[in-house]
């Protein structure tokens, strides 16, 4: 089961174009300044099946784009993969935030590798407070990388998204 802080079915913040955002409910980082410190604490969220994700998802048929958020999604990495293995099939864009980078998950659990395989987008490192900047595209502070995964997966190294929808050049 997955632990959700919360699902927003209409988003146009957290990624490009009409986004399905889920709430992952639990974080180790509590980075300071956080935008969302509600989601931090583990297992007061709303509990759903990876069934219960998809279906919920693939009812808005303005969206085929979605974004895990936090809370840290890859503390609930397995059922995310499984969710979004079935949304990738039905041609969704997957995005990911992560307070870890795409090295730690590179060299992370089983189940960390298995939702980065699955992921198209992956936003990475802490948010870090001292270096906030209000004029980056979908990230908080300068620290954070927008990368390309399969890019990424392939040459074992993390590559920046180029597309102009991430850069936010629409």
């Amino acid at each position: 089961m997955l632990n959700l802080a919360g699902i927003v079915e209409d988003s146009v913040v957290d990624g490009p174009g009409l986004r399905t955002v889920v709430f992952c409910q639990g974080c180790p980082h509590r980075c300071r300044g956080c935008h969302n410190p509600d989601t931090w604490e583990y297992g007061i969220g709303t509990e759903v099946s990876g069934d219960q994700l998809y279906d919920i998802i693939t009812r808005n048929p303005l969206s085929k784009a979605v974004t895990f958020s936090g809370g840290e999604p890859f503390t609930q990495a397995h059922e995310l993969a499984q969710a979004a293995g079935r949304l990738k099939e039905k041609g969704y864009e997957i995005a990911s935030y992560s307070g870890y980078t795409f090295e730690q998950l590179l060299n992370g659990t089983a189940e960390q590798k298995e939702l980065l395989n699955v992921i198209d987008v992956l936003i990475d490192g802490l948010y870090v407070q001292e270096e906030r900047s209000l004029g980056l595209n979908f990230r908080g502070s300068e620290n954070q990388r927008v990368l390309n995964v399969r890019e990424s997966l392939k040459h074992k190294k993390a590559i920046a998204e180029t597309s102009s929808r991430w850069l936010g050049e629409y």
